[in-house]
């Protein structure tokens, strides 16, 4: 498959045909982030897509039954775009049942929820919409580029056309102390009012290529520890009151992978994070863990 730099997927689509539609992110300007600092943000031509798909079809035969739209943000094509990728995927592989896309909150707006029902009836099953955190001073502070207002008014967008909505939020962005809290109560309160079917918790690690390293290595941003990061996982599961929902914080940047429904198995989940924090059972080291 032909790709152009390097590619970043969601940890569900591990198993996903990865069409790169888009090249980079259109906002590309969160602090946080590293993915795609080396990349001029462009749409791919339509014939390098479709062919790729003719490319996919004849490696992988016809049994590929999930598709993940890269780059960041292909949700910001052009409708009638969209559709013909859609309908190209479906004809090259009638077992297709999942096609997944990163949605940035302002390419989501872009569309109307007329134009997000007629992609879920084409086929796009699920959206990815980083949230990062709830707090609207730190997503200002962090470059994120919206408030929490839009993020709910892209939520629901996505969520009235009937397209599966899996939120993320970084654990430890807000810092220690005051801010660590800060973050958790306001992610909480979002989360809450979002309702996403998903969410998904990692934790912030520094990357080299991305604006934050360097406060981290200057000091001006602390980390926070190992027993934050959990408290601030218990706080979620605690707090997140709507459901049932899938709820995970098992990707490789965290100490204690959790994966499951809640509120079903929130005591369990409670359960294994206090014994975490009393030195009962093991967490991830700071030499396993990775983005």
């Amino acid at each position: 498959m032909r790709y152009e730099g390097k590619i970043y997927r969601p940890p569900g689509e591990w198993r996903s045909y990865l069409l790169q539609c888009t090249v980079g992110c259109s906002h590309n300007k969160c602090t946080f982030c590293g993915m795609y600092k080396e990349k001029n943000f462009h749409i791919r031509p339509m014939k390098e897509i479709m062919e790729d798909i003719a490319m996919a079809r004849e490696y992988y035969g016809p049994n590929v039954d999930k598709v993940f739209l890269c780059d960041g943000d292909a949700i910001v094509m052009r409708q009638e775009q969209l559709l013909k990728i859609l309908e190209a995927l479906y004809a090259a592989f009638p077992h297709l049942r999942q096609v997944t896309v990163y949605a940035g909150t302002r390419s989501t707006m872009t569309k109307s929820q007329e134009q997000l029902i007629e992609l879920r009836k084409a086929g796009l099953t699920r959206a990815y919409l980083g949230v990062e955190s709830g707090w609207d001073e730190l997503l200002l502070k962090v470059n994120k580029g919206v408030p929490t207002e839009k993020m709910l008014q892209a939520a629901a967008l996505l969520k009235g056309a009937g397209i599966d909505l899996w939120v993320t939020v970084i654990l430890g962005l807000g810092g220690p102390g005051e801010g660590s809290k800060k973050h958790v109560e306001e992610t909480i309160k979002l989360l809450n009012k979002m309702q996403a079917n998903h969410v998904s918790c990692l934790s912030y690690m520094p990357e080299p290529n991305s604006p934050m390293y360097k406060d981290v290595q200057e000091g001006k941003f602390q980390l926070i520890s190992a027993r934050e990061s959990l408290e601030e996982t218990r706080a979620l599961v605690a707090g997140l009151n709507y459901g049932p929902f899938h709820f995970t914080s098992n990707h490789a940047s965290n100490y204690l992978p959790l994966k499951g429904t809640l509120p079903d198995e929130r005591e369990k989940f409670l359960n294994m994070i206090d014994s975490a924090l009393g030195g009962k059972s093991r967490i991830r080291s700071e030499h396993s863990r990775a983005l």
